[in-house]
C-alpha cells in the first residue's frame, strides 16, 4: 500500500493591528491640556508598547488624557496591563487624569470581570 502524502497548508499569520489618532485641545474649564487618543484595533502584547510609548511621556505634563476605545475590538492580558500601568502612572503623578471612553461591550466586560472598572472610574 503506498504511503499517503500529507501536505500542510501554511496558516496565514494574523496581523496584529493597532493604531490611534491624537487630538490635542485645551480644557475650557481648567485651561489644562487635554489629549485624546482615538484607538483602533487590537490592544495586545504585540501592540501595547505603541500606546504606552505615546501616552507615558504626556503623563508628566499633567492635564487630561482620554483613551477612546470605541474601535478597540480585543484586549489581551498584556493590553490590559498597559492600561493599568498607564492609569497607575497617572494616579502616582497626581496632576494628570487618565480616562477611558466609549468602551465596547467586550472591553467593558473585561474590566468588570477583572474588577478593574472602579480603577478607571476614578
Amino acid at each position: 500500500m503506498p504511503a499517503k502524502l500529507f501536505r500542510e497548508k501554511a496558516m496565514p499569520e494574523t496581523q496584529e493591528t493597532f493604531h490611534f489618532e491624537i487630538n490635542k485641545s485645551t480644557d475650557a474649564a481648567t485651561g489644562a491640556a487635554a489629549t485624546t487618543f482615538v484607538c483602533h484595533g487590537r490592544l495586545t502584547s504585540q501592540t501595547g508598547a505603541q500606546l504606552k510609548d505615546a501616552v507615558k511621556p504626556l503623563i508628566g505634563q499633567g492635564g487630561r488624557i482620554v483613551l477612546d476605545l470605541g474601535d478597540v475590538n480585543y484586549v489581551d492580558s498584556s493590553g490590559l496591563g498597559v492600561l493599568v500601568g498607564l492609569k497607575a502612572s497617572a494616579l502616582h503623578a497626581g496632576y494628570c487624569r487618565l480616562l477611558l471612553e466609549n468602551l465596547t461591550p467586550r472591553v467593558q466586560d473585561l474590566l468588570n470581570l477583572t474588577n478593574l472598572i472602579g480603577l478607571f472610574k476614578s
